[in-house]
């Protein structure tokens, strides 16, 4: 069972931010886990969220990528993504994270 973790005195935004905060160097984590901790199938919304991020310094939406583990888009351009990614320790292989499942931080 997925723990949520929805806070309704945030906007929608401001909780997927608060999320991407529990997240450690060297783990990652999908548009999804987030949605689903967040009681909502609104992935996209998600998203949409990273690519608003204001301070993607502090709040590090790089660590989110697709279900299949693919990169996905990143603000900085995917290169920086990747660069970011490997220098916590996250292998990338052909625009994929190398050995998902080990590096996937669920909400759960």
């Amino acid at each position: 069972m997925t723990k949520h973790l929805k806070n309704n005195r945030l906007t929608f935004n401001e909780q997927c931010y608060a999320l991407l905060s529990l997240i450690p160097k060297g783990k990652v984590t999908t548009y999804k886990a987030i949605a689903e901790a967040l009681e909502t199938k609104a992935y996209q919304a998600v998203g949409n969220a990273m690519a608003a991020n204001p301070n993607p310094i502090k709040v590090p939406c790089h660590r989110v990528v697709n279900s299949n583990g693919a990169i996905g888009n990143y603000a900085f351009g995917v290169d920086k993504k990747i660069e970011l990614l490997q220098s916590e320790g996250v292998i990338i292989q052909n625009g994929k994270v190398m050995d998902f499942k080990a590096h996937f931080f669920d909400f759960k």
